[in-house]
């Protein structure tokens, strides 16, 4: 009975919150990085080198450093409801006014008020769904959830280099009409995902009283298991050393995920004559992100079979580190899209492992201050990675070095995993518990 009733109640909540936040995420992450395509061009038209393009592109971060925190925390006291639909109609402006910069300074402005208006959502909705999910399905809905990234590369990136071509229309730049194109549906969605989602278990219409009862139980008893530990203040989350650690990680990975992600139009234009033409980049940028979709979804579904975290993630981080080292090594060669396909798999594999440990030992408004600042913190790695790039591209110019960088602070992730990120799972001492549905 238990076990019939755990599968129809987790099926609902499945298929009701997964496919609209994937939607949602995937326009999130488009109108972030629609900008690395938008460089093809826009990058001549306001005369950016690429060193000023990766100062400028990484500013959003600066600003995700500074709000996210303050975000998940009112998200917390105010609803996911109102307040990711805040967030999505925000940015959205912000996205569709990117069309409108005239040069360096303005684009890197925009950028931060975009950071600015993004700030909480990708926290918030992996807090939202450890009101949920109980802890065995954590690593699969943050995998299902991610899937949104790699598909919003693959899929923009030929959307975004197809808008592109429209050049000249209506008196605009190409590019001008991508920001268009990419942020007003963004604004349309934010108002939607007020009425389509629900706060908490207990309001859910979508589910018979039996499950919510039984959901409401399952992810109360694991709560107190947890609390019946430590029980942390907001303050106490964000300077805990395993938060700390957790962030450092973080901040390696995503380093050097964005440091390539923000050049890898660029870099595979440079590979040789097939990719002459930004339609043809933006087809052949679908190719490192469909690996690492797939290794997002299959490492957090065997993550959550093993219910092992640290070492799934140690995995991720090496295989990152690899891919890199064999892509700068291999560079000007096709060989380095093998390289950068592998760096993406490690990439988007950690994603499951990750997100699963905060929950591990923190909760409530500490688990979604502490989310924030572990993306915070990490995030700050989308300004130095980029700018890191351009920097070496600037000097040497090749990509190579760059690469290398960033190959350097993926095995610094490793390092940091594999001596000191062991934490203990209090969660699987709580499975006998029995719901109310009991």
């Amino acid at each position: 009975m238990d076990a019939s009733l755990e599968a129809s109640t987790m099926r609902k909540v499945y298929l009701r919150l997964l496919p609209f936040a994937i939607i949602c995420y995937i326009l999130a992450y488009i109108d972030r990085i629609n900008s690395s395509f938008a460089a093809l061009t826009m990058r001549g038209d306001l005369k950016m080198s690429a060193a000023d393009f990766g100062f400028a592109v990484g500013t959003f971060y600066w600003a995700y450093f500074l709000f996210e925190v303050p975000s998940n925390v009112i998200m917390e006291k105010v609803g996911a409801r109102i307040w990711i639909a805040r967030i999505m109609i925000t940015w959205g402006i912000f996205a569709t006014a990117t069309a409108f910069v005239w040069d360096t300074t303005s684009f890197g402005v925009m950028r931060f008020l975009l950071g600015m208006g993004e700030a909480g959502f990708f926290p918030g909705l992996i807090l939202y769904f450890t009101y949920w999910f109980p802890a065995r399905h954590h690593a699969r809905i943050v995998s299902g959830f991610l899937v949104g990234l790699p598909i919003a590369v693959a899929l923009g990136a030929p959307i975004s280099t197809g808008l592109m071509s429209l050049d000249g229309l209506f008196g605009l730049h190409g590019w001008q009409i991508m920001f268009i194109a990419e942020g007003l549906p963004t604004i349309v969605l934010g108002v939607l995902f007020y009425f389509v989602m629900t706060n908490r278990p207990e309001q859910a219409t979508f589910l018979t009283q039996p499950e919510k009862d039984w959901l409401a139980g399952k992810i109360a008893s694991e709560r107190k298991a947890k609390e019946a530990i430590r029980t942390y203040t907001m303050l106490e989350s964000m300077f805990n050393p395993k938060v700390l650690l957790l962030a450092l990680n973080y901040l390696g990975i995503v380093t050097a995920s964005l440091g390539m992600l923000f050049f890898i139009p660029q870099i595979i234009k440079s590979l040789g004559t097939v990719a002459n033409s930004n339609m043809t980049v933006g087809w052949l940028t679908m190719i490192p992100y469909i690996c690492g979709g797939i290794a997002l979804v299959g490492w957090g579904r065997i993550s959550d079979r093993m219910n092992e975290r640290r070492w799934n993630l140690l995995l991720a981080c090496v295989l990152s580190t690899g891919g890199l080292v064999l892509a700068g090594l291999t560079m000007g060669t096709w060989w380095a899209m093998v390289g950068m396909s592998l760096a993406a798999m490690g990439f988007y594999g950690s994603k499951g492992p990750f997100f699963a440990m905060p929950p591990m030992f923190l909760s409530g408004t500490a688990l979604a201050a502490g989310f924030a600042w572990i993306n915070s913190i990490g995030n700050i790695g989308g300004f130095f990675g980029p700018w890191w790039i351009g920097i070496m591209k600037d000097l040497t110019g090749s990509y190579a070095g760059g690469l290398y960088g960033l190959a350097l602070l993926s095995f610094v992730s490793a390092v940091v995993c594999a001596l000191f990120l062991h934490i203990p799972d209090p969660t699987t001492r709580a499975e006998p518990a029995l719901s109310p549905a009991q």
